[in-house]
């Protein structure tokens, strides 16, 4: 596997309440409120103008100038499937889509299932209303199976693509079950494709990885999460600094890759790439050593061989969570920081007197880059 630097098209074709600027409720969620006050063709027109404005090919265009060499593209099962095994044309679009702008730009493409049918884990960011329901319902289960193989045998032949990221951030207790259901799906690619990526995720959001050992073969990657440490990387916890003590602990560049150096030696042991697919930070003008934290990092990242994906592309500038490498500042009628209403809810009041400035407002020519964290990447972009 080619060494991958890049950047993930987060909160795109699975929309995201912090990314939006609002609460972290399911996307399902927030749909079904939009189409309770505007109807189902409402609806339909308001995603349809949300994909199409939101990420666009000039975004491709600055991700390939920052050195990057790929994107991971996070979409949810409702994007393809319009019912059990009837599959979406209009959805399958985008990914193609991306996948050829990809190739214009020089990048390569990670297709990942962030929200599996049912939810692979309890958080909003799987489309999940509190329950993994994916890991009760064998029919879930045969439905996912059903939807990798579709995917990989429309996109098996595209020069852009390098894999498949077969689950976010899984979250279950045996994990027998996942072991059994990577083992189903592994076969299923492999029968269509043998010659493209299959990256398999941890358990527990991407951290558990010792239970993959098994799995290992040719065209696998394993591919782990960091954030940690969460409180100061997220800021949920405000005045946290690098290097300093968070939670008790004492994090520098000794703690940062002691607590990578396990991924490294499952590596080395092995025999197996290992993936990043998701690191970032809470960007606070770095008065709390961000950028210190960043190149300790990535540092550690290109020691240990690592590839990696910084989360995320773009995102509503705001107090908790990754920042975009793009941000939105002023506090629109659509951000509306002060609330009791706040970002994307915002939409079902505005909607219909304001659309055509909402769209207007998705697109990236009004975000601001962060330069200083785009210099950071950059630097490690082009080695």
């Amino acid at each position: 596997m080619m060494k991958l630097r890049g950047v993930n098209l987060g909160g795109w074709l699975l929309m995201e309440g912090y990314i939006l600027g609002g609460r972290n409720i399911a996307e399902s969620k927030f749909k079904r409120e939009f189409k309770k006050i505007y109807g189902e063709k409402e609806l339909k027109k308001f995603e349809k103008a949300f994909r199409d404005n939101f990420i666009q090919e000039i975004d491709l265009k600055n991700v390939s100038s920052l050195g990057a060499n790929c994107i991971r593209v996070p979409f949810s099962w409702r994007l393809l499937e319009k019912k059990p095994f009837v599959y979406d044309e209009k959805g399958f679009s985008y990914l193609k889509r991306v996948l050829d702008w990809a190739q214009v730009y020089n990048l390569k493409v990670i297709l990942d299932l962030h929200a599996a049918i049912g939810s692979q884990n309890c958080d909003w960011h799987s489309d999940s209303s509190g329950k993994a329901l994916l890991w009760r319902s064998k029919n879930f289960q045969k439905r996912t199976f059903r939807l990798w193989e579709e995917i990989a045998g429309r996109f098996k032949e595209e020069q852009a693509l390098v894999g498949y990221d077969l689950l976010n951030e899984p979250v279950l207790k045996e994990e027998e079950i996942l072991k059994k259901f990577y083992q189903r799906l592994i076969k299923i690619i492999k029968d269509i494709d043998k010659k493209h990526i299959i990256f398999l995720e941890g358990n527990l959001w991407a951290q558990k990885i010792e239970f993959l050992k098994d799995l290992i073969e040719e065209n696998i990657s394993i591919s782990i999460h960091t954030y940690q440490p969460l409180n100061y990387t997220f800021n949920f916890v405000p005045f946290y600094c690098f290097p300093g003590k968070i939670d008790n602990v004492f994090w520098n560049k000794d703690r940062i890759y002691k607590y990578l150096e396990s991924y490294f030696k499952f590596s080395s042991k092995n025999k197996v790439k290992i993936f990043v697919g998701e690191f970032g930070i809470n960007w606070r003008k770095n008065f709390f050593g961000e950028l210190n934290y960043l190149e300790t990092i990535l540092n550690a990242f290109e020691e240990f061989g690592f590839s990696y994906t910084y989360w995320t592309y773009k995102a509503i500038s705001n107090h908790i969570f990754p920042d975009g490498i793009y941000q939105y500042f002023p506090n629109s009628s659509y951000i509306k920081r002060e609330g009791p209403i706040f970002g994307w809810e915002t939409y079902f009041s505005l909607w219909k007197k304001e659309e055509r400035k909402i769209i207007e407002f998705w697109r990236t020519k009004n975000f601001t880059p962060n330069r200083e964290i785009i210099k950071v990447l950059k630097k490690f972009f082009r080695r």
